[in-house]
């Protein structure tokens, strides 16, 4: 069993995190104004816990109710969700065929890679992307704006997809260094595209609605994640086989 190792680190990281969330505490408190010049954090706290305790207990059903309600039909909402449920079917599907395209033989446009090369490109796109969220996304940010990153990045993602096919004409040590590259770049673009996305989501809303937002979000985005392997997986299947036709 190869990728037990692999599959067990990251199941065994996403229990702690999982674990750990239990103590985590809450950081979201809403300032009213007026609390006698005591801005400590248990001052903000009760005055946020009296407040929404009389506001849930004046109206909770109907509240929730037409939340939902105005949630669906916020169209700002909405079309940031569906261009987030698109990105992440076009990523996984990315995901998927990437791999199968590496250790692909040559003679079917692949790399002929073993699985140890695959390996090293992705943990080298891994600490090109820890790199760039550590150092300079927030620059780029600040800089040009969430929105603004997202356009432009959205846009380079599509000719940096469709260079893949030319960098496997590369021989030797070229073909490393571009194939590196592109996959850091890809891996870049695409955490720019969804930093953006969510903040155009929370934007949307009412603070009080983000939860509720970001969970239709994450479900919407979950579902097309699900179909994305196998359509990118049937689809490179499929290729293959009319190219050798």
């Amino acid at each position: 069993f190869p990728y037990l190792l692999p599959c067990l680190c990251i199941s065994m990281l996403g229990l702690v995190v999982c674990v750990s969330c239990f103590w985590l505490p809450e950081t979201l408190h809403r300032n009213h104004g007026n609390n006698g010049g005591d801005d400590s954090y248990e001052a903000l706290e009760a005055s946020s816990n009296i407040d929404n305790t009389e506001a849930d207990l004046l109206g909770n059903g109907q509240s929730h109710s037409a939340s939902k309600k105005s949630l669906l039909k916020n169209w700002p909402l909405m079309s940031s969700i569906i261009v987030y449920c698109i990105f992440s079917l076009n990523d996984m599907a990315y995901t998927q065929i990437f791999s199968l395209w590496a250790v692909s033989p040559r003679k079917l446009g692949g790399l002929s890679f073993s699985t140890d090369d695959v390996g090293v490109v992705l943990a080298i796109s891994g600490v090109g992307l820890i790199t760039f969220q550590t150092l300079l996304y927030s620059r780029v940010a600040r800089l040009l704006g969430p929105l603004v990153v997202s356009r432009i990045t959205a846009v380079l993602t599509i000719p940096v997809q469709q260079s893949f096919p030319f960098i496997a004409m590369l021989p030797g040590i070229s073909l490393s260094i571009v194939l590196n590259f592109a996959s850091i770049l890809k891996n870049v673009l695409s955490i720019c595209i969804v930093t953006g996305l969510i903040v155009l989501q929370n934007n949307a809303v009412d603070q009080h609605q983000r939860g509720a937002a970001n969970g239709i979000a994450l479900t919407g985005t979950s579902l097309f994640k699900a179909f994305g392997p196998a359509i990118g997986g049937v689809l490179y299947v499929q290729l293959t086989k009319n190219f050798l036709q």
